[in-house]
């Protein structure tokens, strides 16, 4: 399978050949994995219990896809990726907004998944063949893993579906053997180990857990969906098709890894860590599976992330090739993944990451879903590649590349949902307002949303009347030279 060349540049309709089914498959085989797996057992480390656990995951998961869901639509009218499709909205160098925060959030989920996989397979190892458990072994297959995922990131979107449609099925047959191989100390009481609730009482700690695990999973993809969807074509594929593709993808490949995590961290006792005892419960039988497990799956979803930061600092740098892009975030995930292992308990990191990402990246989310429904999904794709052009002018120019309104609405929200978040290390000032529960994500996207739509009511003309009155004048323009 050749190579894709393919950048942020707009995809040729001849080679937008993948469906809703396909759309499918690579959100759930790539999410197969101990990255997400690990997110379900963050409840229980709150000092949950099982149904509790289990309720705060699944409101989180549905609330997060409601909102995420549409952006896959933005992506199949532009035919490029949504850090580059925001453009309509924040200017074509505004966008650039996009682009860091996908970059960051990818980085921090393509570390993530490495570091807990790499845990997991010296472990596993450990107990299969005596591999140690010190700096060599875990440097060793930190490297090997974030090999092998360079290699499918470099490659590109078709052999990265290849791998999630057989990751889709080959994770799912792991997942149910683990079902049976940690069923027999599965409990339903939240584990002592906890010490209680994290926040000192159930509400608190239910919302906590509902953003840091539920909510933080589709929020994750605010930049990452339009990297599949910009290979479907519109003209063969309806926008309802697509989006409940979309809705059917994030809810089964989300759901299901993380409520297995939040299984097997029940059966397993693993209140204050997960990767080493979700090993040291696991019988005999499946130490072959599970590391099967940690290292397919922990490519397969690592590999998506990479590709997708690869996009983003090629959108940033366009003189960079998307594959020398790649690996330079490459070798940026690696040191993290070690940064993490050495320097940071992986509750604190997890939780951390995921509230400040999301209270930083809602906002644009809400924003560019704003503009999409105003310009009702009518996009000027050319206009948009004028910055990857390097050139200038056009629709969505702007003032100098940016749309100051946009890139204020987000910068009002970000610093709102950073005010209000609620850390391991850091509480910030706003909580006092909502009885010490973090409402960051819903605080930072209703005042981006809001501040947009004040600061835009003036507008003459939406995005998609000028668009249109764009083509229409191209138009009139290729018939007059014809003539």
């Amino acid at each position: 399978m050749p190579m894709e060349q393919r950048g942020v540049d707009t995809i040729p309709e001849e080679e937008r050949t993948s469906g809703p089914r396909d759309l499918v498959s690579i959100l759930l085989g790539s999410n197969l994995c101990l990255g997400v797996i690990v997110f379900g057992w963050l409840p229980p480390s709150f000092g949950l219990g099982w149904w509790a656990s289990v309720s705060s995951i699944v409101v989180g998961t549905l609330v997060g896809t409601a909102l995420t869901a549409p952006l896959a639509l933005i992506s199949l009218r532009t035919a490029t990726n949504l850090s580059t499709s925001s453009g309509a909205q924040f200017g074509v160098r505004g966008r650039l907004v996009g682009s860091v925060v996908g970059l960051l959030l990818a980085l921090g989920y393509t570390a993530l998944t490495v570091w807990i996989g790499g845990d997991v397979m010296v472990g596993a190892l450990g107990r299969l063949v005596g591999l140690p458990a010190n700096g060599v072994s875990y440097g060793v297959v930190y490297g090997l893993l974030a090999a092998a995922t360079v290699a499918g990131a470099v490659y590109g979107y078709r052999v990265l579906l290849a791998m999630s449609r057989v990751l889709a099925v080959g994770m799912t047959a792991l997942l149910a053997l683990g079902v049976i191989a940690y069923a027999p100390h599965f409990t339903t009481d939240a584990l002592p180990e906890a010490g209680g609730y994290l926040l000192g009482g159930f509400w608190p700690t239910w919302l906590l857990a509902t953003v840091a695990a539920g909510l933080s999973g589709p929020i994750a993809f605010i930049t990452l969906l339009g990297d599949y969807t910009r290979y479907i074509s519109p003209a063969r594929h309806t926008s309802r098709r697509v989006l409940h593709a979309t809705w059917l993808g994030l809810i089964l490949g989300l759901l299901v890894p993380q409520l297995f995590g939040t299984f097997t961290a029940y059966a397993a006792r693993a209140a204050l860590d997960y990767a080493g005892p979700l090993v040291d419960a696991s019988p005999a039988w499946y130490l072959v599976p599970l590391l099967l497990a940690a290292s397919a799956g922990s490519v397969g979803n690592a590999g998506l992330m990479l590709y997708s930061m690869g996009l983003d600092l090629d959108a940033i740098l366009p003189r960079a090739s998307r594959a020398r892009a790649t690996y330079t975030v490459a070798v940026v995930a690696t040191v993290c993944v070690f940064v993490g292992h050495y320097a940071s308990t992986a509750q604190d990191a997890m939780t951390s990451f995921v509230l400040l990402l999301t209270a930083v990246g809602t906002p644009w989310a809400v924003i560019t879903l704003i503009g999409f429904v105003r310009c009702r999904g009518v996009y000027d794709a050319d206009a948009l590649q004028v910055f990857n052009r390097r050139a200038r002018g056009g629709i969505y120019w702007y003032r100098s590349g940016w749309n100051i309104p946009a890139t204020v609405s987000w910068a009002l929200g970000a610093a709102v949902g950073l005010l209000a978040v609620s850390l391991p290390s850091y509480e910030g000032p706003l909580l006092s307002l909502t009885g010490g529960v973090d409402c960051s994500f819903l605080l930072s996207g209703l005042v981006g949303g809001v501040a947009y739509l004040l600061l835009t009511l003036g507008e003459s003309a939406p995005a998609r009347e000028r668009a249109a009155t764009d083509t229409e004048s191209v138009t009139a323009l290729t018939v007059t030279a014809e003539n």
